[in-house]
């Protein structure tokens, strides 16, 4: 395990464990979290062997969001808004497209209160699984007159629709982690005490599956909305004829034939 100041990583059988580390302000995000997380995300991406990442909260909370009280990347002769946009433009944006960019499933664990950016950060993992006494809170309008970020307008109207994400975003309710699994936010609601075991029994069945063409479902379907169904059905044709070459697909037909289970690599 590698222990740092604002998070620990843990790898073993193929499978990384990010835990946020701050568990005394529910794991807010400031900067030196964020250049650990994203120090963690290229160990992860450069690593072979690691084919699953879990990102989860240490303490009572997934992530509170960016920690108001901390100093941020406010320059000399910047307006506070100047210095908001700076710190989001060296730091936080970065560490969410390293995150949607890392090219293996990433699940979320999320346990407790999940506010503000902390939603977008969780929402960014490709499968989310709470616990049900997690809440998701989006703070950005009714609390501090800002937009939510952290890439939540592109996640949250995608997953639940417009409607209920102008909802969640203009009241600042808190949302029930029961209520967005009903509505398709995230995967799964599971008792407290069986969240992390759940996280880890899909992770390892994912880090025994074909990464590479994990890589491309992800992709496949980000880039679904912006073709015709012809031209996505193109983009699946020359995808196939791809993935097709791979030694995993070889591998995956001769463990049919054979009624083995597939040994892929990643």
């Amino acid at each position: 395990m590698t222990t740092r100041n604002t998070i620990t990583l843990e790898a073993n059988e193929g499978i990384a464990l990010l835990t946020l580390n701050r568990p005394e302000v529910l794991n807010s995000i400031n900067m030196e979290l964020i250049a650990e997380v994203r120090a963690a995300l290229a160990e992860v991406k450069a690593d072979a062997n690691l084919r699953v990442l879990v990102m989860t909260g240490a303490g009572r909370g997934f992530c509170a969001g960016a920690d108001l009280a901390a100093q941020g990347a406010r320059q000399e002769g910047m307006s506070v808004g100047q210095g908001v946009a700076h710190g989001m433009e060296v730091a936080f944006n970065p560490m969410m497209r390293e995150l949607m960019d890392l090219g293996k499933p990433v699940i979320a664990a999320v346990n407790g209160m999940t506010a503000g950016g902390g939603v977008g950060l969780a929402l960014a993992a490709d499968i989310v699984i709470a616990a049900r006494s997690a809440t998701f809170i989006q703070v950005f309008g009714p609390r501090l007159g800002l937009i939510p970020d952290l890439g939540t307008t592109w996640t949250l109207p995608r997953l639940v629709g417009r409607a209920r994400a102008l909802g969640l975003a203009l009241t600042g309710d808190r949302l029930a982690a029961e209520t967005a699994a009903e509505w398709g936010m995230i995967w799964k609601c599971v008792d407290d005490d069986a969240l992390m075991g759940e996280a880890m029994s899909l992770a390892q069945k994912l880090a025994k599956g074909p990464t590479n063409a994990f890589a491309e479902i992800k992709k496949a379907l980000d880039i679904s909305e912006h073709h015709t169904f012809a031209e996505q059905l193109d983009y699946e044709r020359e995808t196939q004829g791809q993935l097709g070459d791979h030694p995993n697909f070889i591998e995956g037909v001769t463990a049919f034939l054979q009624k083995r289970e597939p040994k892929f690599k990643g």
